[in-house]
């Protein structure tokens, strides 16, 4: 067996069906016979590993997967795009980003019960599954209770307002999720008897007559800028926010001290990239190290593998 198998933590797969049980095969080993040893092995993969779909000549590739997931998964396609108009891919790779993570919680998982138990196991993620669980109510309002989702714009299935509406020169984005909210807000746009008035006094009926009271809400926000509304608005503990170009996104964090460009690696070879969302109190993040180049570290990776080790699980 390679000792890279002997002495990994992680066995990791992103690709075509059964290439790491084939790796496994050859090894001598099922997967499972791999987690004996310790070892979490982990496949990224497009859809699934067994099954009928497993058969199939499909590859991972987000438009694919998303005709069967109902979301042109690049990404979201029967929910995303206005609703009479076509469906909109998303601005990045979400499931793509999402399912990494979802890998990266599953291996921590399977690492915490290594160290608890010495056994190892497989860790599975696929980008359909992934999308599914994204959805979150979109999904369950199908699964619960057969409603199939529809374009909605910027618009949420459930909740009025919570959207981007127009002020006095531009778009800001307006939440308001519980009737105690709605009854700040609307007391601070200066009318404070929508919140008793028999269409707009619950979550529920304000869902169901939103296009009766966004006009409403669209004339008293209009005597303002975005701007104004979003101090007014903050000040009173409502939520809201300015709609962001990335530039914008950046300057906003560095004012809320957020500190979110950090330069990685040293000298000539530092880039500036975008600091991890993580903090941690007693193990930051560590930035010494910039993306390496092609075969960098190749040398010691091989060093590494061929060199005899103590603590080797052979």
């Amino acid at each position: 067996m390679p000792r890279g198998v002997r002495v990994a933590d992680e066995l990791l797969q992103s690709g075509a069906f059964g290439r790491l049980w084939l790796c496994g095969a050859e090894l001598g080993q099922g997967l499972f016979g791999l987690g004996a040893l310790g070892l979490v092995a982990g496949a990224f993969l497009g859809l699934v590993h067994g099954g009928v779909v497993a058969s199939r000549p499909w590859s991972g590739l987000r438009d694919r997967v998303s005709g069967r997931d109902g979301l042109l998964l690049r990404p979201v396609h029967a929910a995303t795009g206005a609703p009479d108009g076509p469906p909109f891919r998303a601005g990045i790779s979400v499931f793509d980003v999402m399912t990494g993570l979802h890998s990266a919680i599953g291996i921590l998982s399977a690492l915490h019960h290594r160290d608890l138990t010495g056994e190892g196991q497989h860790v599975e993620t696929n980008l359909l599954s992934t999308a599914l669980s994204a959805l979150v109510n979109q999904t369950s309002a199908y699964v619960a209770g057969g409603v199939v989702p529809h374009r909605m714009g910027n618009a949420h299935l459930s909740l009025f307002p919570y959207e981007p509406l127009q002020t006095g020169d531009g778009e800001l984005i307006v939440v308001a999720g519980n009737d105690g909210q709605f009854r700040k807000l609307a007391a601070v746009i200066g009318r404070p008897e929508l919140a008793d008035d028999p269409r707009f006094d619950t979550v529920g009926k304000r869902n169901d007559n939103r296009e009766q009271l966004r006009p409403l809400l669209l004339e008293a926000l209009s005597t303002k800028s975005a701007l104004d509304w979003f101090g007014i608005l903050t000040e009173a503990g409502l939520p809201c926010g300015p709609i962001n170009t990335v530039a914008g996104g950046v300057r906003l964090a560095e004012d809320l001290g957020l500190e979110p460009v950090v330069e990685v690696g040293e000298g000539d070879h530092a880039v500036p990239t975008v600091r991890h969302p993580i903090r941690l109190s007693r193990t930051p993040a560590s930035y010494r190290l910039a993306p390496p180049a092609l075969d960098e570290h190749g040398a010691d990776v091989r060093a590494w593998l061929s060199a005899p080790r103590e603590d080797d699980r052979g």
